[in-house]
């Protein structure tokens, strides 16, 4: 079910390079942006001012960084469970995603790999979509639990 979050944990075991993480969705709307905003603290007009991102070429107010970054994360951890910890994440925002529009998620692992003291890691490529189209790739390797660490 889209936006549902997962109640299992992906083991360094189970994952297989090709793995598919599933298609998550959320609706961008005006409310959530300024949620964001207030949250994070991102005062930058742009992503709370209509009017103001009109005037810098935008259709609309867009999701700031941290927004972004935060789906980005939710992708992966919905995926991979609750004691994952994400090691190292890159994106690049190719695309304004904008008030109103529908956000999607989903992603690939790439690689499985211990590191040098056995620890289970895996590489993901993710993407954020909107109904447009890619806005925001990103790759991302995680720390994942070994059968056993239970």
């Amino acid at each position: 079910m889209p936006g549902q979050t997962t109640k299992f944990q992906v083991f360094f075991e189970d994952a297989r390079e090709g793995d598919r993480l599933p298609k998550i969705e959320l609706d961008a709307s005006y409310t959530k942006l300024i949620l964001a905003v207030a949250a994070t603290g991102d005062w930058f007009p742009s992503h709370h001012d209509p009017e103001y991102a009109r005037k810098q070429g935008q259709k609309d107010i867009y999701l700031n960084t941290t927004f972004i970054a935060g789906f980005l994360d939710r992708i992966i951890t919905d995926w991979a469970g609750p004691r994952t910890f994400i090691m190292k994440r890159k994106f690049s925002m190719q695309r304004s995603i904008f008030a109103g529009d529908t956000v999607y998620g989903e992603g690939i692992v790439k690689g499985c790999r211990k590191d040098d003291e056995g620890k289970g890691l895996i590489d993901v490529d993710v993407m954020m979509s909107t109904q447009d189209g890619p806005c925001v790739p990103a790759s991302a390797t995680i720390l994942v639990p070994c059968r056993g660490e239970e």
